[in-house]
């Protein structure tokens, strides 16, 4: 009954940390529509920032022009593992990180798909000018700063014996004294 309990919260903590990331990505892509399509790019550090508006129908660096199936079908499989992944995490303190984790990253995924199905490509207006850096949204830095703090994490926090989970169901051969 309490592993239940735990996998509600853990479920609801994702669904809400979701809603409200993808909803964060979405308004600033239509602040973005509103006041920047068709005019020119709001520079607010000159030489180094600006808010530029592009309608982006590749990945990173323009790859992949005009790929939207490629882009949603690859993002459906990226959602369903992500999914399957954090059912099967422990519901404990020490997952804690990878709980979070995921669900940015999922966000972020998402947030991105939705534009590519409802508009056929993505909104994006930041750039950095200093480095040249590809113009990029909040969704793509939802997925850029989990996919660095997953790779801290592996690197640096976890060892291979604490996946050890993976063949379980749903996480539950977690250890007593780490459970929240």
């Amino acid at each position: 009954m309490e592993n239940r309990r735990k996998t509600g919260y853990y479920l609801l903590f994702a669904i809400l940390g979701i809603a409200v990331l993808v909803a964060l990505d979405q308004w600033t892509k239509s602040l973005a529509v509103r006041y920047l399509a068709g005019q020119d790019a709001l520079v607010l550090i000159p030489g180094v920032f600006q808010l530029e508006y592009l309608e982006n129908r590749g990945a990173a660096f323009g790859l992949l022009q005009n790929q939207i199936w490629l882009f949603i079908i690859l993002t459906a499989i990226f959602l369903a593992a992500a999914v399957w992944i954090y059912l099967r995490l422990p519901k404990t303190r020490r997952y804690l990180p990878l709980h979070i984790i995921a669900v940015v990253l999922v966000s972020g995924a998402l947030g991105n798909l939705i534009d590519r199905i409802r508009l056929g490509y993505v909104v994006d207006f930041f750039y950095f000018s200093l480095i040249d850096f590809p113009i990029f949204n909040m969704a793509d830095i939802y997925v850029v700063l989990s996919f660095f703090a997953l790779m801290i994490c592996i690197l640096f926090v976890y060892r291979e014996e604490d996946f050890s989970f993976r063949g379980s169901k749903r996480g539950e051969d977690a250890d007593e004294e780490d459970k929240l």
